[in-house]
């Protein structure tokens, strides 16, 4: 019997993804284990493993498709013995796996039809009727037309009336305007209606309002996560913001030492790995800052699992040191290291980067001196990290030269009180400044 082969949920929160490769083509035997395709979730790649024995009949669902449904047929799947052309023909067509097309125009409607209603074409008057067959209309009597094109055509002195749209569902579009340029702009047909005026819903901002010349590049899974989950931070999530300058000589002095003495071990320590240690202690320390808001209760963990942001080509993810607050700094840079790749790779599996109870971010690479991190949901706080530089400081009551870099906590103000967050940005300073301390 044939066996459906589906869009399979690769995290707790999934509901579609990409199709990103089919590692096999139709006739192909597989084995269970065998690697068929590669997957796009919103924050990795992953793959997808065959469960059963037999030989690709029919692959349904095209690589590089989007929105794929989890649960929708994705291939077909011959059994042992069976006749693989047999098991293609009966095939489900793949139409709950295909993403939805894209409306016809995504600009505010004029009228007031209820979105469940049809559009009605408009009723054929002797004017209207006179009109050419090309005349793209839509809902009611407005031309259909995109913004872009509206206001290019206002400036040209076209007249939308007289061309033949090529956009999506006969849409007049920028390539119709550049084509009607140097032409002589056509004579409204008598009775036709003018094109709708411009509003302040219509124009669009920036590169398209100006006409710059641009690429409109298409978001990747990650880059809509991350876009819906940050705008939900700050739009639900009270923040506030503590910042304290903190003294790093003693800090970098040890980091030297302890590299001599790793060396023969192959590690390496970054002053990165030595703050997610002190961030870590200093959650255990105020145990207050290491929850997270959930409605009418209050999650207060007893470990710290560190989110550790790292930038990768498609975006932003937050790999997590599990238990950071218990574990050697060498433990923690060896697998820092080890996420950090695999994350770059897309090879991230989900309990991997999703959960942690706080997270450390750090531009301090890029020379920025100072920024506020917006917190990750649903955890109560996040650390920023600039960049150390030689800077005047009052050391022992006289003013010297010092290595020193500003460090801001953003707090979930529902869950976590000021004075609380100044508790942990004062525990951190104090182990970053002692990092003997942190290694007791």
């Amino acid at each position: 019997m044939p066996i459906e082969l589906k869009m399979p949920a690769l995290s707790p929160t999934m509901e579609e993804g990409t199709l990103a490769k089919w590692l096999v083509k139709e006739g192909d035997k597989v084995a269970s284990g065998d690697i068929l395709a590669e997957i796009e979730t919103d924050k990795a790649t992953m793959e997808f493993e065959a469960v059963d024995e037999g030989t690709v009949a029919k692959i349904l669902v095209a690589e590089g498709t989007d929105g794929v449904k989890v649960g929708a047929p994705i291939a077909i799947l011959a059994g042992e013995g069976e006749d693989a052309g047999a098991a293609a023909s009966a095939a489900p067509k793949p139409d709950t796996a295909a993403p939805a097309p894209p409306k016809a125009s995504p600009e505010p409607k004029a009228d007031a039809t209820p979105k469940s209603a049809p559009v009605q074409a408009p009723v054929e008057t002797p004017a209207a009727a006179a009109e050419p067959a090309a005349t793209p209309r839509a809902e009611g009597d407005r031309l259909k037309a995109s913004p872009l094109a509206r206001r290019l055509a206002q400036a040209q002195k076209i007249d939308l009336a007289g061309l033949q749209g090529t956009g999506p569902g006969g849409r007049i579009v920028r390539a119709d305007i550049d084509a009607a340029v140097g032409k002589a702009p056509a004579a409204a047909p008598a009775g036709a209606p003018a094109a709708a005026p411009l509003t302040t819903h219509q124009v669009l901002p920036g590169a398209a309002e100006q006409a710059i010349p641009h690429e409109a590049v298409k978001l990747s899974n990650m880059r809509k996560t991350i876009a819906r989950r940050l705008t939900e931070s700050k739009q639900q999530i009270p923040h506030i913001y503590l910042t304290v300058d903190i003294q790093l000589d003693a800090l970098l002095k040890l980091r030297g030492e302890l590299n001599a003495g790793l060396e023969s071990r192959g590690v390496k320590l970054s002053v990165n790995d030595l703050l997610i240690k002190a961030l870590a202690q200093a959650l255990i320390e105020v145990p207050e800052c290491n929850v997270s808001f959930a409605g009418d209760q209050l999650f207060q963990y007893s470990r710290a699992d560190v989110s550790v942001a790292v930038s990768i080509p498609a975006g932003l993810i937050t790999p997590i040191i599990v238990g950071a607050d218990t574990k050697s700094v060498s433990a923690i840079s060896t697998e820092m290291k080890d996420l950090a790749g695999r994350a770059k790779e897309g090879k991230l599996q989900p309990q991997e980067y999703q959960g942690g109870t706080a997270s450390l971010s750090n531009m301090g690479m890029y020379g920025i001196k100072q920024f506020e991190a917006v917190i990750n949901p649903p955890q109560g706080m996040i650390m920023a990290i600039g960049a150390g530089e030689k800077r005047p400081y009052v050391v022992n009551d006289s003013l010297q030269i010092a290595s020193v870099m500003s460090a801001t906590g953003s707090f979930d103000h529902r869950a976590i009180d000021g004075a609380d967050g100044a508790r942990l940005m004062q525990a951190f300073k104090r182990l970053v400044e002692n990092p003997l301390g942190m290694l007791a």
